[in-house]
Formats: C-alpha cells, structure tokens, sequence
C-alpha cells in the first residue's frame, strides 16, 4: 500500500472544488427533477428549443400563437404554453 501525502492547504483546495461539484451536480438534478410545465424560459431559451429566429418567435408573439409575460424589456414563457403551442401545431402522418 502507497501512501501519498500532500500539504494541508493543498487538501483543503481538492476539498473545496468536490464540494463545488457536488453542489452543482445537485442544483442539475434539482432543475431535472422540475417539471417542464413549472419552469420559465427566456427568449433564448425558446428560440434554441425550437430553432427558430428571433424574427420568427417576434411573429408568434405579435399572431397571438404563443403566450408570454415581458418584464421591462425581457420577456418569458411558460414552458407549458411552449409545449401547448408544439401540441397545437402537431401534424400527424397516416400509417406512420
């Protein structure tokens, strides 16, 4: 058996960044764990999920296709209004 020694500082710095990983791999599955319908998102949040443009989402807004809340000059959705609005838009193939 090998034993391996290191200075006491450098310890409390290994320490320090599991303990910096632990907490982050908890908020992860923290956020995992929420339902979607729960969570809000921000513009970019939307326009990555569904890949569309800024100019695109812009349209959805102004048609009245997609629901949002805007605060000052952002703006969120609901992601159950998001997955309402995939629902709604929804085409589906015979003998698929």
């Amino acid at each position: 058996m090998n034993v391996i020694t290191i200075e006491s500082e450098a310890f409390k710095q290994i320490i320090d960044k599991l303990q910096g990983l632990e907490d982050r791999f908890v908020k992860m599955k923290t956020e995992a764990e929420t339902p979607l319908s729960e969570r809000w998102l921000d513009n970019q949040d939307v326009l990555l999920l569904l890949k569309i443009s800024k100019r695109t989402l812009q349209s959805y807004r102004d048609e009245r296709k997609i629901p949002f809340s805007q605060v000052g000059n952002k703006i969120y959705y609901k992601s159950s209004d998001v997955d309402k609005f995939l629902k709604r838009n929804y085409r589906k193939i015979n003998n698929f």
